[in-house]
């Protein structure tokens, strides 16, 4: 049987990346991306919005380039698996989270074409091609 995990988040940063760094060197970048839905109520005639938080997490040089570059209110384009990860707490009680394992960080180019500080975010090649960036085309949607 054939099955596909795949998910594309275009949205906002909720939170600035928080970064980890494990006893082996491995780097973690967790971060929210707010994703959010508007229709106009049948019934009320009312424009609704919905919004969800997604919990985003990178390694490696994405997680690099998430905490260089990435910040509060910046629009991103994340392309990912979803995860859930299950634990227990001090107490015994099961928990769980479901995440977004992300394995292509983009930002807006236009959105972050004012920060001059940032020229990575163009196009540069500091990590494997496709594993960050820009994204174009993106005019259409409301941000």
């Amino acid at each position: 049987m054939f099955s596909v995990s795949k998910t594309i988040l275009i949205g906002r940063m909720g939170r600035d990346p928080e970064v980890r760094v494990f006893p082996s060197g491995d780097r973690v970048a967790t971060f929210s991306v707010a994703t959010s839905e508007r229709w106009k109520d049948k019934q009320s005639g009312e424009w609704k919005e919905l919004t969800e938080w997604h919990r985003v997490v990178v390694r490696g040089p994405s997680a690099d380039y998430a905490e260089r570059n990435l910040r509060k209110g910046d629009s991103v384009y994340i392309e990912g698996v979803i995860r859930t990860r299950k634990w227990q707490d001090q107490g015994g009680n099961d928990k769980s989270s479901t995440e977004i394992h992300a394995n292509e960080v983009k930002t807006h180019a236009k959105a972050k074409a004012k920060d001059a500080s940032t020229p990575e975010i163009q196009g540069g090649s500091e990590a494997p091609e496709g594993s960050h960036g820009s994204f174009e085309g993106a005019d259409n949607f409301q941000w």
